[in-house]
């Protein structure tokens, strides 16, 4: 949710409602079926609780921008938790899909990053090292293009091929000859992916699809 930080929390609790409900589908037999006690479980969660009552925050900002966004979300968190749930504004969509909002490239102008200093500032291959990624290396990539064609044919001359841009772990990359300009093509390095799945939801395409990699390999913080 916006006022929190969700990630951490909200995993660790629905980790637990899914293992929950596979424990028990496996101890009645139904190894095959759609695990549908975890949906109920989690409707009566916190988790559900707490993300319902702060449901039109984001919209509110997108529509109304950061000050009266801000404003207008803060009202409603009030509202909604005095009245368990019930909002004047019900419950707002965002329009379009992430991926839908990807503008073309034409429409902007390129950005310019400086250098990372090493200080305040980081390579991106670096933090991929301190999250402690690991894949196996003989395993599938679990990072798959519906038409391997569309990155180079399609994202590129149109958006600038934005996942190479987007991912914070330089997963994908779009490489040339030695003369930097010719003969494009797209390189999916899966070993660096943290599992964000911005790829998955981003692509303005809808040609990235992220998968469950085998043999539980990803990022591992133990310090957190």
């Amino acid at each position: 949710n916006v006022p929190r930080i969700k990630g951490s929390h909200n995993a660790v609790r629905s980790g637990i409602l899914a293992a929950d409900a596979a424990f028990d589908a496996l101890r009645a037999g139904r190894s095959g079926d759609e695990l549908v006690e975890y949906q109920a479980a989690y409707e009566a969660s916190d988790i559900a609780r707490e993300l319902k009552l702060v449901r039109n925050v984001k919209p509110l900002l997108s529509k109304y921008g950061a000050f009266f966004g801000t404003l207008l979300g803060g009202i409603d968190m009030q509202i909604t938790s005095l009245f368990r749930g019930w909002s004047p504004f019900g419950t707002l969509g965002h329009g379009k899909t992430d991926a839908a909002s990807t503008e073309p490239a034409s429409k902007h102008k390129p950005i310019t990053y400086p250098k990372p200093d090493g200080k305040l500032s980081f390579d991106k291959l670096s933090s991929v090292f301190v999250s402690n990624t690991n894949h196996d290396e003989d395993q599938p990539a679990h990072l798959k293009l519906l038409d391997p064609s569309v990155p180079i044919q399609v994202n590129l001359p149109k958006y600038g091929e934005p996942a190479r841009l987007y991912c914070p772990a330089g997963v994908y990359e779009v490489l040339y000859d030695e003369d930097g300009k010719s003969n494009p093509r797209f390189q999916i390095n899966a070993q660096n992916c943290v599992h964000c799945k911005t790829c998955d939801i981003k692509d303005p395409s809808q040609n990235i699809v992220w998968t469950t990699p085998q043999g539980g390999g990803g990022p591992n913080y133990p310090n957190m």
